[in-house]
């Protein structure tokens, strides 16, 4: 049998499979780089399979792989990165590699895909590399490298798929993947939730109107059949369209023709549908609310979207990769989590999957108070809930339009202290009030501290005193800095802790108020 070429500039990655595959009784020569492959191949060499990483110093895996297949078309490849992203696996199986696997792999089962591919017969080539960014669907989880895999079967064929998964998994982040990486990327991805649309307007939305088919149709409208013509149609929510609209639906996919509203002349159809629901389609069916022949027709590749809870490993790298976009929206730095605060976040189940988990950073972006998030940063439902009100601190009113994860904004009447540093403080609060979370912090509605405030800005407003807002606003952060710091005895960073301002800040305000001296 001829030997396992193993290619990978890193030497550790080599000599362990060097020795596994070794106490397999297994020939195996090694390569540090794709040039020494190419010399190999340029002499008479050939391998019985070929393992290559990615990304090497002389050139890419990819690269390798193309010119490999080229020259030995039914050569077997796998191809390992620790870089497990989409991008990677759909160019990994459109260059017509045998398997994708992800660093860091099971030595076990390394081996026993390298046996599976010595048996392998010949297979066909498939299309060129496409390389196309898709950031937001990274994932070392088992059950999404299984997506990613699928994906780049798929990724030459025409077929009808199915995307099953809880709301928030990413289900049109997969149907976008398909249309980009698929024989159709030139056309048009046209998308439609089929629960979103009142039940009298969807038939028009899928299959357009004729001119006066209806009240208020005043001119003809292409439909979204129509729009998708050549390219990819994405029906999303297919377990809640209306029972009647399902029969023209299968009839349009048996035969490819449809009907617009009021129309007598059938329109082919030129489409790749693919459906996404997070319902139970056999439970649909057996209850009579999904046609069978229809559920049978659309289930003809069924992907399953793992939730976020099933594929915890891949938090954290999500959290970084929101983090950073939600900074890039906003123009501001990005925001790091600790590792206390990152562990929490690894911990919550997220119900709203993968968008709760976006939300959740996009959040952070906002309201966080300083650039490293702490666990007692996170919003209130990752703690585990609010804090009852019975035997703990009362609860502290929102200010209006508060930013939630969810973008939602509660509004409420504003809270019984500034939510922003705008206001001096006559009678400081005790250390206890200054060192508490904020979720811990008493109400202060009926404290002294505003009224004297109130008497104070009253004076200096009757006297027609210029720059009010500015004098109260130093006095207000002088006393709450001069505060933190008697409290931590002169120790700054500590003090913009308590107080959730960077060192920077608090360094920078120092000097503006004086307070050097």
């Amino acid at each position: 049998m001829k030997p396992i070429w193993i290619v990978d500039d890193d030497q550790s990655i080599r000599f362990v499979l060097e020795k596994a595959l070794a106490r397999e009784d297994l020939p195996v020569r090694s390569f540090a780089s794709p040039r020494d492959v190419l010399a190999a191949l340029d002499a008479g060499d050939s391998p019985q399979v070929l393992v290559s990483d990615i990304r090497m110093p002389g050139g890419s895996g990819i690269d390798l792989l193309a010119t490999v297949k080229e020259r030995l078309p039914g050569l077997p490849v796998i191809i390992m990165t620790a870089y497990s992203d989409l991008d990677s696996a759909v160019s990994a199986f459109q260059g017509g590699a045998f398997e994708y696997l992800p660093k860091p792999f099971d030595l076990p089962k390394a081996v026993e895909l390298i046996r599976r591919a010595i048996g392998e017969s010949l297979r066909e080539a498939v299309g060129e590399e496409r390389v196309v960014q898709m950031p937001e669907m990274l994932g070392q989880a088992p059950a999404m490298q299984d997506v990613f895999r699928a994906i780049g079967r798929l990724s030459q064929s025409h077929v009808m798929v199915l995307i099953t998964g809880e709301s928030g998994s990413g289900k049109e982040l997969v149907a976008r993947a398909l249309h980009k990486h698929g024989p159709r990327t030139s056309g048009p991805f046209v998308a439609i939730n089929t629960a979103a649309i009142p039940k009298d307007l969807l038939e028009s939305e899928l299959f357009g109107h004729e001119r006066g088919a209806f009240t208020g149709a005043q001119t003809t409208r292409r439909g979204r059949f129509e729009q998708a013509d050549g390219g990819t149609l994405f029906l999303d929510e297919i377990g809640d369209m209306p029972f009647d609209l399902q029969t023209r639906l299968l009839r349009v996919l048996s035969d490819g023709q449809f009907y617009r509203v009021g129309g007598h002349n059938p329109l082919k159809s030129n489409v790749r549908v693919i459906a996404a629901t997070h319902q139970d389609l056999e439970q649909r069916v057996k209850l009579g609310a999904f046609r069978e022949d229809l559920f049978h027709r659309l289930n003809v590749i069924r992907l399953r979207l793992p939730a976020l809870r099933e594929r915890r490993e891949d938090i954290p790298a999500l959290a970084r990769s929101f983090l950073q976009k939600s900074a890039k929206e906003l123009g501001v730095e990005a925001k790091r989590l600790s590792d206390e605060a990152l562990a929490q976040l690894c911990t919550f189940d997220f119900p709203g999957n993968v968008r709760q988990l976006e939300n959740i950073c996009h959040w952070l972006t906002v309201m966080a108070p300083a650039q490293t998030v702490d666990a007692k940063d996170l919003p209130p439902e990752l703690m585990g809930g609010h804090r009852s009100a019975e035997g703990g601190a009362p609860p502290v009113a929102l200010p209006a339009a508060v930013i939630v994860p969810g973008g939602a904004a509660l509004p409420a009447s504003p809270p019984p202290i500034l939510g922003t540093l705008a206001a001096p403080m006559a009678v400081p609060p005790s250390p206890t009030a200054l060192a508490a979370r904020p979720d811990e912090v008493p109400a202060l509605a009926a404290s002294a501290w505003l009224g004297d405030l109130e008497r104070e800005a009253r004076s200096l407003l009757d006297a027609g005193v210029p720059d009010v807002w500015d004098i109260l606003t130093r006095k207000f952060e002088a006393q709450l800095i001069h505060t933190a710091l008697d409290l931590t005895r002169g120790r700054r960073i500590e003090a913009a802790q308590k107080l959730g301002i960077g060192r920077n800040t608090i360094t920078r305000k120092i000097q503006e108020l004086g307070l050097d001296d």
